[in-house]
């Protein structure tokens, strides 16, 4: 699709800040890389040298990156095509796409409604067919959320697998860039070029090169494949269609040759406070640069309503009388957290289970409560706050708009995570 009909056809969706109209980008670039004649959207927090990397925000509006991510580094040394840089919830602040300095999303598989978030914009430019995959982070669901909503995969690697050097963080002990796209090949082809040591980000794991062959070792056999489903996931979804749905996808992974073992999670209903918590600390430290000395200006000056609820807690909770009260129990219930999940999945290969709890909300629809647009994200936050992977696929529609089947693995089985993804993709 040529630049001038995307961005006509973008100019109701609204999921680019940013296209490269001059083909600046690929100047310079082989074509004969693994990722040759593929278009690649990046989400605006991770640095494309050149190019505004706004984060959606008036903070950054004028913000040039002066160098290359290491994810982007590797895109174009493998001849992917970057067309531009993509709409988010201000600061990966959001879980609805619609936070952002340069306006809300809308999602082209369910038109009228959000597409999710904070990759808001990746996600809608894949679905909507302006780019073949694209990259975006996930801080608790923020590549699986929008995967969910807009009808396509979306995948969370193993905390350090991708390197994050280049990313403008939201929480850096959760944060994590990972790939979108149409289909799950695409979306491990993307991987095999993005994740790999980097010495320049400390959380980088050095792994044997044989590793990163995600796209080439896709396997789809279901056989035997132990899934692991937690009955406490039915008590969350709010919406029984995203029910009905996700019993549907078991049912067809067990014909293939699955077996559905039940698994428990008794505290799951934690993980959302336990996240936010989390959260709402290293936000308030990663925004104390944004003084408008250096760069740009003072967050707090130009920033939305839910940046600045994030800071305004995130220093509250950070104070010394307040600290053990609240970021110090939510540390130790995220040590919980972790442990229940690895017990979960000590005799199953991967967990499955809903995306989201509910559908998208219309677009312009009023919410007061900032915990109606957390509530979005309860079930994908378990996966951050353990560090490992994720990934959604299709899982079929509801009233007509998508929601997606979500796949967890041990850490460092993305390839398991990924096949079981692939496989029912093939049903």
């Amino acid at each position: 699709m040529e630049i001038k009909e995307i961005e006509e056809r973008d100019r109701k969706i609204n999921s680019f800040i940013i296209l490269d109209r001059e083909g600046v980008l690929g100047k310079g670039i082989p074509n004969d890389g693994k990722l040759s004649k593929i278009t690649i959207a990046v989400k605006s927090n991770i640095s494309v040298l050149g190019m505004k990397t706004t984060c959606a925000s008036k903070t950054l509006e004028n913000y040039i990156a002066p160098y290359d991510a290491t994810v982007v580094e590797r895109i174009k040394k493998e001849s992917g095509i970057i067309l531009g840089m993509t709409n988010m919830d201000e600061f990966a602040c959001g879980s609805s796409g619609e936070t952002s300095f340069f306006g809300p999303t809308e999602n082209p598989s369910a038109r009228g409604h959000i597409p999710g978030g904070s990759s808001s914009g990746s996600a809608a430019a894949v679905a909507a067919g302006f780019v073949d995959a694209a990259i975006g982070s996930d801080t608790g669901g923020s590549i699986r959320n929008p995967a969910s909503h807009c009808g396509i995969v979306g995948f969370k690697p193993t905390y350090g697998l991708v390197s994050r050097y280049g990313l403008i963080d939201l929480a850096m002990s959760l944060d994590q860039i990972g790939p979108l796209a149409r289909d799950v090949r695409t979306v491990a082809l993307l991987l095999d070029v993005i994740a790999g040591y980097d010495a320049r980000d400390a959380t980088s794991l050095k792994m044997d090169s044989n590793f990163y062959n995600f796209s080439k070792n896709l396997n789809s056999n279901l056989r035997d494949v132990k899934i692991g489903y937690a009955e406490e996931f039915d008590g969350l979804v709010a919406d029984n269609g995203i029910k009905k749905a996700i019993h549907t996808a078991l049912d067809k992974l067990n014909s293939a040759g699955a077996e559905i073992i039940s698994v428990n999670l008794p505290n799951l209903e934690i993980a959302l406070p336990t996240y936010y918590l989390n959260v709402y600390v290293e936000f308030f430290s990663a925004t104390r640069k944004y003084d408008g000395r250096r760069y740009g200006y003072k967050i707090e000056d130009v920033c939305g309503e839910e940046v600045l609820r994030r800071i305004l807690l995130g220093s509250y909770i950070s104070q010394k009388e307040y600290s053990n009260r609240y970021y110090r129990k939510a540390l130790q219930a995220r040590s919980i957290i972790r442990n229940e999940i690895s017990n979960s999945l000590r005799n199953v290969d991967v967990l499955l289970g809903p995306t989201v709890p509910k559908l998208p909300h219309k677009l312009d629809t009023k919410i007061d409560d900032p915990m109606v647009i957390y509530a979005y994200d309860i079930f994908t936050v378990l996966a951050n706050l353990a560090g490992i992977p994720a990934g959604v696929v299709p899982a079929g529609k509801v009233d007509g708009i998508p929601t997606g089947l979500q796949v967890m693995g041990r850490a460092l089985e993305d390839q398991k995570v990924l096949d079981v993804m692939y496989g029912f993709e093939q049903i």
